[in-house]
């Protein structure tokens, strides 16, 4: 019992005098943030329904102390001084598995038609999607997260290794689970926790063990397929990226300094596939999520499909420019998903004048993307889904320099001029909230119908 007092009393203590002296001086004049506890630091300062909620909070406290003119800053920091904010941050939870990783710099891979693989993959997912078949009482409900993130990671793996996977192959099961598990993981609250004090959990079973083991995993198949692929290899016709490195490896073999290594290459292919893959399937995911919401949207969208692109066609890049709503409506999409709020951590690599603050070389900076993504300076209903954020006075596409996401990837309208939507729930019932808002959000379950179009027979 006196022991518990005295480390009650001792805790105390502690509070008041962090209380009471002011903040430490450091190097560097920081913007105004929260006081960190002892031993605790920020963590009793957290919103466990994100760790977006505590810096937006952190942020609107601050304003307001401020007389409501702390700048967000966002084009300035990722732009205008992008060289000093350009160091790589740490994810702690997959920091172990990156390390002694150089990031690999002015290498192109050369011209593959990306444009004709996604094609040829939305042909495979449209063939599954009419193998579906309706339950004799009325639609075939199905969550259409694994198509979505089948076709993403199929296009993402030709790419890389010249080859896709059936949708039914059990090693490709495995490995779409695998990475729909790392990202859930990656976007949970223990992960910020974890990322906060790694110093002392790094030593204890959580979820960063899992998340650890998973890439590990997914490594091991990478070292498998890219041996299977320089067996094939052809020096004068390299036809994929591990097929162009490889090559790019030999040439280097005897530079000691070369990046062309091979566990940078295994990691390379990692972050292509998170990257790549986990943000392409969330936002497909997400985005018939929200057409589904917004019905009157939606007829719009079609429509102007129905117009350009037609019943029987296979909509192309160069369709996009005479379809300027579908366009808007697809950057919309992006901005109120909100994928990645925070972006992932930069560091400054120079003491940087910022503002009238002074940010010191080394300090970790998060790039809140999220509070561009939602300035009513540059959206006027910033909360709400609403396509002609992103459209002018006569109907065509405007930019928008608060329109930061993370990924500026042109995204093709997998299959929707073969199908339309349907949902068991009415649209005012739809919930748009994800299961997890972290690192990135993961959209919430649901299930859909795709209904062939009438010309399909």
């Amino acid at each position: 019992m006196e022991l518990s007092m005295l480390l009650l009393l001792a805790l105390l203590t502690g509070l008041l005098l962090l209380l009471f002296r002011g903040c430490p001086n450091a190097h560097g004049l920081l913007p105004p943030g929260p006081r960190p506890l002892p031993s605790l630091g920020n963590l009793l300062q957290m919103d466990t329904r994100g760790l977006l909620k505590s810096f937006l909070r952190v942020r609107c406290r601050e304003m307001e102390s401020e007389g409501g003119s702390l700048p967000l800053g966002h084009w300035e920091a990722l732009v205008d001084q992008g060289e000093a904010f350009s160091g790589w941050g740490k994810i702690a939870v997959i920091e172990q598995i990156f390390q002694g990783y150089d990031k690999v710099r002015d290498f192109r891979m050369g011209k593959w038609n990306v444009e004709e693989r996604i094609q040829e993959e939305a042909q495979c997912l449209v063939k599954e999607l009419r193998n579906t078949k309706a339950e004799p009482q009325g639609m075939a409900l199905q969550d259409p997260t694994f198509f979505f993130h089948a076709t993403t990671t199929n296009i993402i793996y030709s790419l890389v290794f010249g080859k896709c996977f059936s949708y039914r192959d059990p090693e490709f099961l495995r490995l779409l689970d695998l990475f729909y598990q790392s990202f859930a993981l990656l976007s949970s609250f223990s992960s910020h926790v974890f990322q906060l004090f790694l110093d002392f959990l790094q030593y204890f079973p959580g979820t960063h063990r899992k998340v650890y083991k998973n890439p590990m995993e997914i490594n091991a198949f990478t070292s498998r397929s890219v041996e299977e692929d320089r067996e094939t290899l052809d020096p004068s016709n390299p036809w994929d990226f591990i097929n162009t490195y490889l090559l790019h490896m030999d040439k280097e073999k005897s530079n000691p300094n070369s990046e062309f290594r091979q566990q940078n290459l295994i990691i390379t292919v990692l972050s292509l596939f998170f990257a790549g893959m986990e943000t392409a399937n969330t936002t497909l995911c997400n985005g018939f999520l929200i057409m589904l919401k917004y019905p009157p949207k939606t007829e719009r969208v079609h429509k102007e499909i129905d117009q350009v692109i037609g019943s029987h066609c296979s909509p192309a890049l160069d369709d996009q420019t005479r379809m300027p709503y579908t366009d808007a409506a697809i950057h919309e999409i992006q901005r109120f998903l909100d994928l990645l709020p925070m972006s992932v951590p930069h560091v400054v690599t120079k003491d940087i004048h910022f503002h009238r603050y002074l940010i010191p070389k080394g300090t970790e900076v998060y790039p809140i993307l999220s509070s561009a993504l939602h300035d009513s300076r540059y959206f006027e209903k910033p909360d709400a889904f609403n396509p002609d954020h992103f459209l002018d006075a006569s109907g065509a596409l405007k930019e928008n320099e608060a329109f930061i996401p993370f990924s500026t990837d042109k995204h093709i309208c997998l299959g929707k001029e073969n199908f339309s939507m349907a949902s068991p729930m009415a649209p005012e019932d739809i919930d748009l909230t994800p299961q997890e808002s972290g690192v990135g959000k993961i959209p919430p379950m649901y299930q859909i119908s795709f209904l062939p179009c009438p010309c399909q027979g």
